[in-house]
């Protein structure tokens, strides 16, 4: 057989993870196809989705790294393939192994790639998100062929993915290559002799409905004594992160509390592939109980078929698919008598039982690893002859975005909070702290984790948190803004814009947070502080809350006294604009100041939620406006209003300072704008204001800092301004982290 040469895209072995074991299954079966054992075939190599959370080493077979949160890496990724010897690329796609909003980088590796792809679905959604959808998508339309696992998954693509037909092959799930055994010549390794084996194995945590099995047992053992139920597996890694094992705990209680805590047998390990067959050959029957029907794919279930295993199911797609023609008993979902029902039949009719063990088997061995290579190595055949899809228009991504380094923002964080200003890049200690600024780093670490999911990110949003935690004061009902180095409080009572600031902060942070600790804080400070807002004068203040409030609403939408003042706030605003702006100024106010295009995307968001047409229109033309007479006539470059100055309705504009906060929230709006009509061209304007960072401005010096990883605080006329405060930093940090959100 004639092999080309393939690079499988995923993540790898020895990490803890259902895609990494099926990659390195079907590696090594197409490397041994080809002649040789994976590592030593030079026709078999891995590229692999590390988490640089995690310290791994990985064999010879991983020829090159991509670390999940760096998109840079997926760029760098495509260009070491496309100089390589490989024939084809074989991505294996599940959403969470890739970094970004549902996995989008992994479009950054697609869209430079000038190799063929094949894609192999292990999750297709019927009832996706928009972001999930348009990934999805966007992937098949790469790829010369897409693989799914189950024939459901074929209609799945064409119906909601728009994918053609003759792109799409159906693989099943590769299984095990054992023969068809009598359970009992492998229990007395685990002392079970004489004992009716159930078995569960795989990830351990909560949506796998182990729940309802453990109770079917209870009632199947009642008049089957010798019933034991096996679950073999670790706790999921990132299960383990958030709870600990309090799911695995609630199992052992459930079982205690049935009166069968002898007959239910935790396994707490993740096996390598020679002790999972021993445990599958011992057991006599499988049970998947997962709880909900959108599963198109199990490698769990899929391997005790191949087994020949008596298997009771859930009826999910794959489960339908896999166990129709009497292969297997599909109870309903979270229905303990039913499993029960499933497990007495077999328990009850030694001869029905083994017979839909055959049929079983039989439909197995058309599944075994070496079957299924040879079928991927047909398709990586045609792919190779049929190239690139020519018909598929490909952009480039831009390859100087620089990485994201947080260097700075930990050296200039300590167990208090963060610094507000540094002396060029030194922590500057006489300063002390502000509310406006940890609020701000609240606000950055959250987004940061919720895209990157950085645990160490996590330990610097919990001393964020914790100072504006004490920097609310109870008697005036708002936040204190400035704290010495000493810890002392300088002030009562912040601005108004900076109560609306910390708000957006606490917002972001109970939605994006990954525990009800953090979040149960956050939205503690929330209600707290809500009572004053509706009293502000100020219109940023305003733009602060409205930004707020439109995302705790997000999350809880019905919360009346939230929703009443996010649309109080909104119409003030709107009714702000309404009043000053004219065609020559198209503003709210008389004068220019700072973070001025806040009030701008607050505007849209304003617009969106009272009138979803003309108002969302004067929130546009309130951004345009300020970014033309903000940008340069003869560079076209941003020219930011300088704050030596200002810019007032009838006199000159400053040129200097110009501050990163304003490109930033430039920046910023520009994104909301472009998620409001999609139109390309604040794409474009979100790429100047950045640029405006890198050296393209009226000075043409970069403010970002790649030695420090610190953003300088401002062009002054005389130069770079050459400290490196918290504001200027967040803001870099802020502009590049909504950079790499779009791709750009």
């Amino acid at each position: 057989m004639k092999c080309p040469s393939v690079t499988f895209v995923a993540t790898a072995l020895p990490r803890l993870c259902g895609i990494a074991t099926f990659t390195n299954h079907i590696a090594s079966s197409f490397s041994g196809l080809c002649g040789s054992p994976l590592g030593q075939n030079p026709k078999a190599k891995l590229v692999a989705i590390h988490n640089p959370a995690e310290t791994l080493r990985y064999g010879s077979e991983v020829e090159f790294i991509i670390r999940k949160t760096q998109r840079k890496d997926y760029v760098e990724a495509a260009d070491f393939l496309n100089i390589s010897q490989t024939d084809v690329v074989n991505l294996q796609h599940e959403y969470g192994i890739f970094g970004g909003d549902d996995g989008r980088y992994v479009l950054d590796l697609l869209e430079n790639l000038r190799k063929p792809v094949v894609t192999t679905f292990h999750t297709v959604l019927q009832n996706p998100s928009q972001g999930q959808h348009d990934v999805l998508k966007r992937v098949c339309e790469l790829s010369t062929f897409v693989i799914v696992i189950a024939d459901r998954a074929k209609s799945m693509l064409k119906q909601v993915y728009d994918v053609p037909e003759e792109k799409i092959c159906h693989i099943y799930h590769g299984v095990p290559d054992v023969p068809f055994m009598d359970p009992n010549f492998y229990k007395d390794q685990f002392n079970l002799e004489g004992k009716k084996v159930l078995l569960t194995f795989g990830l351990i945590g909560p949506g796998k409905g182990i729940e309802h099995a453990i109770d079917a047992v209870a009632l199947a053992s009642k008049t089957f004594p010798q019933l034991v139920y096996v679950i073999l597996g670790a706790t999921h890694p990132e299960v383990k992160k958030q709870t600990g094992e309090s799911y695995r705990l609630s199992l052992q209680k459930r079982a205690e509390q049935n009166g069968i805590s002898d007959k239910v047998i935790f396994f707490d390990r993740f096996v390598s592939d020679e002790q999972l067959s021993e445990f599958l050959l011992m057991a006599d029957y499988y049970i998947t109980p997962y709880p909900h029907k959108e599963q198109i794919s199990s490698g769990t279930l899929s391997f005790a078929l191949g087994c020949g295993k008596a298997i009771v199911s859930t009826p999910y797609w794959y489960a339908e698919e896999l166990l129709a023609d009497g292969r297997g008993v599909l109870a309903d979902f979270n229905d303990a008598q039913d499993m029960a029902r499933g497990l007495e039949r077999f328990l009850s009719n030694e001869v029905d039982c083994t017979q839909v063990r055959k049929r079983a088997y039989q439909f197995g061995r058309k599944m075994v690893w070496r079957e299924i290579a040879h079928q991927y190595v047909k398709t990586f055949q045609n792919a190779a002859e049929a190239g690139v899809p020519a018909h598929t228009s490909r952009k480039a991504i831009a390859k100087a975005l620089p990485e994201l380094r947080l260097d700075h923002l930990y050296r200039m964080t300590d167990d208090t909070g963060l610094y507000q200003h540094c002396i060029y890049s030194v922590p500057w200690r006489e300063h002390g702290y502000t509310t406006d600024d940890n609020a701000r780093a609240l606000r950055f670490a959250m987004r940061f984790f919720a895209q990157v999911k950085d645990e160490e990110m996590l330990k610097l949003a919990y001393t964020y948190i914790s100072f504006l935690q004490a920097a609310y004061n109870p008697k005036k009902g708002r936040f204190r803004n400035f704290m010495s180095y000493d810890r002392k409080w300088l002030d009562d009572a912040g601005s108004e814009d900076c109560q609306g600031r910390t708000l957006a902060a606490l917002a972001d942070t109970l939605v994006l947070a990954h525990n009800t600790s953090i979040a149960g804080l956050a939205k503690e400070l929330f209600d707290n502080a809500i009572g004053e807002l509706a009293s502000f004068k100020s219109p940023r203040a305003w733009a602060w809350v409205i930004a707020g409030t439109d995302r705790y609403l997000k999350k809880f939408g019905g919360a009346r006294e939230v929703r009443e003042l996010r649309d109080n706030m909104s119409l003030r605003l709107i009714k702000a604009f309404e009043d000053h702006a004219t065609n020559e100024w198209f503003w709210c106010e008389d004068y220019l100041t700072y973070d001025n295009a806040r009030l701008s995307k607050a505007l849209i968001i304003a617009g969106t939620v009272t009138d979803h047409g003309e108002k969302v229109a004067l929130g546009l033309k309130s951004l345009e406006w300020l970014i033309g007479i903000q940008t340069n006539p003869q560079t076209g470059n941003l020219s930011i209003v300088g704050n030596d100055g200002w810019l007032k309705k009838t006199g000159e504009r400053a040129q200097f300072d110009q501050q990163p906060l304003e490109a930033a929230a430039l920046l910023s709006a520009c994104h909301e704008a472009y998620k409001s009509t999609k139109d390309q061209k604040w794409l474009a304007e979100m790429r100047k204001c950045f640029n405006w960072f890198l050296g393209a401005n009226d000075l043409n010096a970069p403010l970002y800092n790649f030695n420090t990883h610190g953003c300088h605080d401002g062009l002054q006329a005389h130069g770079v301004s050459q400290n490196q405060g918290a504001e200027s930093t967040l803001s870099w940090l802020g502009a590049l982290l909504r950079m790499n959100e779009e791709g750009l």
